[in-house]
């Protein structure tokens, strides 16, 4: 023997929780990079703890499926807002907004990815979480910060969805008309919200079901398809001709709605509608030979599409109908017109095969919470045999069916009884998306390369004779391999960078490098424990890739920069885009004149 653990057929440690060790790939199916999980690999090198622990994905798609499952995430229920966005914004401001949204966002998803995937520090360590990366620089405090605000965004997301649902379907069965229609409905309250139930029961909650993102690479392209037409009939059939004669011109509308003072209320709808970082680690996963030029061209094509189509139905939207845009823009539209209901059958489509993708991420962040990583719950027995799930209900409910169904209905309860779309996707950007689109990315970066930022702004300030260091106490000497009494050495004292107001430039407390070298030091020292520990539990050094390899991406000094500005950014879009949602609703509430 040579001191290797016993493997099963399917790869993991005999008698241990499958998914919670190195894996196989069953024949047939593609094979994840990370991490290695080949038996002889296992046994010739040093075999790597998996850092997240989570069930992988046992199907995988190419460029194209992976573009259309990212894509479909972005251009859900928030497409259809971009109009509303914009009113709220302004026209000129909430299109300048767009397009900032849209490229922090693509920065963002290669950020957070190639840190995870690419890194020095954690190529082939396994990181395949969002919530795990940052975790690794701050701790528990990190993992809670991405775990809440990832569900938030895919709660309020789903709650969106089925709204939508709510107000295209009963509309397009002549069963309902549009809220800012005068006509009278045959209807009463209830037959939205029983074809609503009976439409995401028959439809959703199906696809919901599935294990892996991959299962919808071909709805995901059939919803984009429909997305795409459904910008078309906008821009066909939007009154944009009579409303912009009606005010005056074109260049009147710029001179008086080039911006506007609820211009956060309308950033939080755009944030709602451009992230997408939430899913991003479910995505990547799901690519096929992921590398990191592979993802950023999943992310530009999702991205650049997506944009496209918001600004081509956002103008046409909000030109088309002004100061009366609704959040659900096809409610602007009669209720008996033909390609009106066309219109609103193609959003119906997008939202039965959106609303899965958000699911998916709700699910991961309860499963993540509840069973530590494991949604199969199968177990390897002494014989080496799986040993599946228990199921209820005669073997049709497991750990995922329901958990799906939990989060099903925890979305069905609000949408039955709000019909306000506009609020909804205002209040989650500004809350969950400015939190996991902007200021996590930013925090990470530079909690992960602590190190290296810390060394660059010595070199910014040596000119002026002074410095910045941390304190030596905080430096982590890592164990001993095979030495049984070795101990890590704790940090003591304070190991944040020395910030003396002595000989510091003028810049340096204006563009706060106080914060910034503080949240470093704490990066730093958390990323040098964790990894301190890794090592102490596998007992052997930890493999790092070769500094010759094309896939290692290590920091880069512009990225510190939009690092920073993630974070301001994320900062004053959450806490004034809350503040602005609260006012407005409390004045619509109480300072409504009747």
């Amino acid at each position: 023997m040579d001191g290797s653990p016993d493997f099963n057929n399917d790869g993991t440690v005999l008698g241990g929780t499958k998914g919670t060790g190195i894996t196989d790939t069953p024949k047939g199916e593609t094979t994840s990079p990370n991490p290695p999980s080949s038996l002889s690999m296992a046994r010739d090198t040093p075999v790597l703890r998996q850092v997240s622990n989570i069930s992988l994905p046992k199907t995988k798609s190419g460029i194209l499926g992976t573009s259309s499952n990212l894509m479909n995430s972005i251009v859900g229920a928030g497409i259809i807002g971009i109009p509303y966005a914009i009113r709220q914004a302004g026209f000129i401001v909430g299109l300048l907004l767009l397009l900032l949204v849209a490229y922090l966002t693509d920065k963002s998803l290669r950020v957070i990815i190639e840190l995870a995937s690419f890194h020095p520090k954690l190529k082939d360590l396994g990181v395949l979480t969002y919530e795990d990366l940052m975790t690794i620089p701050f701790g528990r405090a990190g993992n809670y910060f991405v775990l809440v605000n990832m569900f938030i965004l895919a709660y309020g997301a789903m709650v969106a969805y089925l709204l939508i649902i709510k107000d295209t379907v009963p509309v397009v069965l002549r069963l309902e008309v549009p809220e800012n229609q005068d006509t009278n409905t045959d209807g009463d309250f209830w037959e939205r919200e029983f074809v609503m139930l009976i439409t995401s029961l028959v439809i959703v909650v199906p696809l919901s079901m599935m294990r892996d993102m991959a299962s919808l690479a071909f709805t995901s392209l059939l919803s984009v398809t429909a997305d795409v037409v459904l910008v078309g009939f906008v821009i066909a059939f939007s009154p944009v001709k009579s409303s912009v004669s009606d005010a005056g011109g074109f260049g009147q509308i710029l001179a008086d709605n080039w911006i506007n003072s609820k211009l956060f209320i309308g950033l939080g709808v755009l944030s709602t509608a451009m992230a997408c970082q939430h899913s991003a680690f479910i995505v990547s996963g799901s690519l096929e030979n992921k590398t990191a030029a592979r993802w950023a061209a999943v992310t530009f094509r999702s991205i650049t599409t997506s944009v496209v189509l918001c600004i081509l139905l956002g103008v046409a939207g909000y030109l088309g109908f002004l100061d009366e845009t609704r959040g659900d823009i096809l409610n602007n539209f009669d209720a008996d017109s033909v390609p009106a209901n066309a219109g609103r059958g193609l959003l119906a489509v997008t939202m039965f095969f959106t609303y899965p993708m958000e699911c998916f991420v709700a699910r991961h962040v309860l499963v993540k919470l509840l069973y530590n990583g494991d949604m199969d719950a199968e177990t390897v027995g002494p014989d080496g045999q799986v040993v599946p799930e228990h199921k209820w209900l005669f073997g049709l409910l497991g750990r995922r069916e329901r958990l799906t169904l939990v989060i099903y209905i925890a979305t069905l309860i609000p949408a039955l009884f709000l019909n306000d779309l506009g609020p909804v996707l205002s209040l989650t950007g500004s809350l969950g998306a400015s939190c996991i689109a902007y200021m996590g990315p930013g925090l990470v970066y530079f909690g992960i390369n602590g190190d290296a930022f810390l060394a660059y702004t010595r070199e910014l300030l040596a000119p002026h004779g002074s410095s910045t260091s941390t304190d030596p106490q905080g430096e982590i000497e890592l164990p001993v391999v095979g030495d049984p009494t070795a101990t890590m050495e704790q940090a003591t004292g304070n190991d944040h960078a020395s910030t003396s107001r002595t000989g510091k430039p003028w810049w340096w407390w204006v563009y706060g490098f106080p914060l910034w070298t503080a949240i470093a030091s704490r990066g730093a020292r958390g990323t040098k424990e964790f990894l301190a520990a890794l090592e102490l539990e596998t007992g052997e050094p930890l493999r790092g890739p070769s500094e010759d390899s094309d896939e290692v991406i290590g920091a880069h000094k512009s990225d510190y920069y939009m690092s920073m500005f993630f974070v301001a950014f994320g900062l004053v879009a959450a806490v004034v885009g809350v503040a602005s949602n609260i006012y407005v609703q409390v004045n619509n509430v109480f300072f409504t004149p009747t």
